[in-house]
């Protein structure tokens, strides 16, 4: 089972568009796909026109079990919805004295290991929500929209993931995801190359710009039921070509 955290400090890069359409894009390949939002805001259940009865703060909590909160989706497509419980864990967090940053790990230890992905949809900026999802998964996808400052904005990032390395050294950050690519754009081309000089291995084909990647969450569709022929569903897929094509390492790592 891979566990990745879709991660950046910066708000307003993608993040949740990513997190539902690789998802859907993996589950097409045929795997089982556990979609977890850990943030505060909720948006994948409403991305994707679900209301679970239960979410993840409840299960943190000891309310629920994890099967009580488990959401099928769509077929193949599971969620532990986030929400504005979370709030009220981010409190109860900050008030341990110790091993709060395995809270999410340890409610989550006897999670179904029939998954074959969980991906983990964070929220912006750096809190005890983001520590946890970090201290859970083992591998980063950083979405990294194609504006300016968006090098510095991954530098103070990969700084944080170090702190957290020194307790946590499994943690990786495997891919680097160009959004909003927009090739009329010549800045985003120049941002693009900065990417790959700095982020060799890790740079994955970028997601371009398409409006239909924004509207299809207002319709509570993924893009491959919004518009599958789209280039938004194309960049999406091959998101998920580069990441399926990494599983026989990662099993043997």
């Amino acid at each position: 089972m891979r566990k990745m955290a879709i991660a950046l400090s910066k708000g307003g890069v993608g993040k949740s568009t990513t997190a539902v359409n690789l998802a859907s894009a993996l589950v097409q390949r045929q795997r089982r796909v556990l979609l977890l939002d850990m943030d505060t805001q909720g948006q994948v259940a409403r991305m994707l026109n679900v209301a679970p009865p239960h979410n993840v703060a409840e299960v943190i909590s000891g309310d629920v079990s994890i099967n009580e909160a488990l959401f099928e989706a769509r077929p193949g497509l599971w969620l532990l919805a986030g929400g504005r419980g979370l709030a009220g864990l981010k409190r109860a967090i900050d008030r341990k004295e110790f091993g709060g940053e395995q809270t999410l790990s340890e409610a989550l230890a006897s999670l179904d290991s029939s998954y074959d992905y969980v991906l983990v949809d964070t929220a912006p900026g750096w809190d005890v929500l983001t520590v946890n999802a970090l201290f859970f998964v083992d591998e980063v996808l950083a979405p990294v929209a194609l504006e300016v400052l968006a090098l510095q904005g991954l530098q103070e990032f990969t700084r944080s993931l170090a702190a957290i390395r020194r307790y946590h050294q499994r943690l990786e950050l495997r891919y680097v995801l160009p959004t909003f690519h927009d090739r009329r754009v010549r800045k985003s081309d120049e941002i693009l190359q900065q990417l790959r000089s700095h982020f060799t291995t890790q740079v994955c084909n970028p997601i371009r710009y398409n409006v239909r990647l924004s509207e299809a969450p207002g319709y509570g569709q993924t893009i491959f039921e919004y518009a599958v022929h789209s280039t938004g569903a194309e960049d999406y897929r091959l998101l998920a070509e580069r990441i399926l094509s990494d599983e026989h390492a990662q099993t043997n790592a």
